[in-house]
């Protein structure tokens, strides 16, 4: 098949994840032509490809073997790979990396004025969501028997509507619910963008595309909060200063030039630091503290 040397990642066409993913992509090196119609991105950098579509089609398209890899919703994902398990079937992708973008909570509302002690109260009523596979999951995990109504859109009307009682949606800020009287009552899934594959990897260059890929985009979300701390301290006060240092890589130490015992420690942290920890730092015996950005990481 023409062209199959090339690694297919499949994005949303618009949306939400749609500048994330490649905003997060051009990061770890790749560059892209966009077509005239707009559905495809022909990369340059690397023979790696973008197809733009809809974020609910790409588990299928990544089954069908029309792409290698895509960037859903945790959300999509999920319901995808239950709706697979219900037909007997096990989905044909993995998750592959959590992409640090795109967050939001797939919960139930309720009326704002309903006080909700458990799930134990949706026993009966009528929910409407558009994710009924992860709903009915959610209910028979707690033994709850429910109405699902499946909605394709506007699911936050549907009470106002009287098609049904109570809601499961996506949620972000919780702007919508409180615009439609309702509350954010109980959290079914925590979701944020993934990148998902296939299950079999590629016998041909796609293989190695794949694992270029994935290396670029791990060290790319490392350094996305990470920091390079450099102090100098003495031997003697090492062994405390390494109780203090942030969580990270393991330090590097280098004796300074000349016959003093100061040395100079160096340390990636995974995540940012305070000015709190800095003076603890000090107040242990470091000098010459330094924080700084890391733009490129390859471990």
């Amino acid at each position: 098949m023409k062209g199959r040397d090339r690694l297919r990642i499949a994005i949303q066409k618009s949306g939400r994840l749609s500048e994330a993913s490649i905003e997060l992509l051009a990061r770890a090196g790749l560059s892209f032509r966009m077509s005239r119609d707009r559905l495809f991105c022909f990369g340059e950098s690397l023979p790696i490809d973008l197809l733009l579509v809809r974020d609910d089609d790409i588990p299928g398209l990544i089954e069908q073997g029309v792409c290698e890899a895509g960037v859903v919703g945790l959300n999509v994902a999920r319901e995808h790979s239950l709706e697979q398990q219900s037909a007997g079937k096990d989905a044909a992708f993995d998750e592959l990396i959590a992409m640090g973008f795109g967050g939001c909570r797939l919960s139930i509302a309720v009326a704002q004025d309903e006080q909700w002690e458990g799930p134990a109260q949706l026993a009966g009523r009528r929910i409407a969501t558009s994710y009924p596979a992860l709903l009915g999951d959610f209910l028979q995990q707690h033994g709850v028997a429910a109405e699902i109504v499946v909605l394709s859109g506007s699911v936050e009307i549907a009470p106002r509507l009287g098609t049904a009682d109570v809601i499961c949606d996506l949620v972000s800020s919780g702007a919508t619910l409180l615009a439609n009287q309702l509350k954010e009552a109980a959290v079914i899934l925590d979701s944020q963008a993934v990148l998902i594959g296939t299950r079999a990897s590629p016998a041909d260059e796609r293989r190695d595309l794949m694992d270029l890929l994935l290396r670029r985009l791990d060290g790319v979300l490392k350094v996305r909060e990470s920091k390079l701390l450099t102090l100098t301290t003495s031997r003697d006060k090492l062994p405390e200063l390494l109780k203090l240092l942030p969580s990270g890589d393991p330090p590097a130490a280098q004796q300074l030039v000349g016959p003093s015992d100061r040395i100079a420690l160096q340390v990636v942290c995974h995540q940012d630091v305070s000015w709190h920890q800095l003076e603890e730092l000090k107040r242990a015996g470091a000098s010459h503290l330094l924080v700084m950005p890391v733009e490129k990481m390859l471990a």
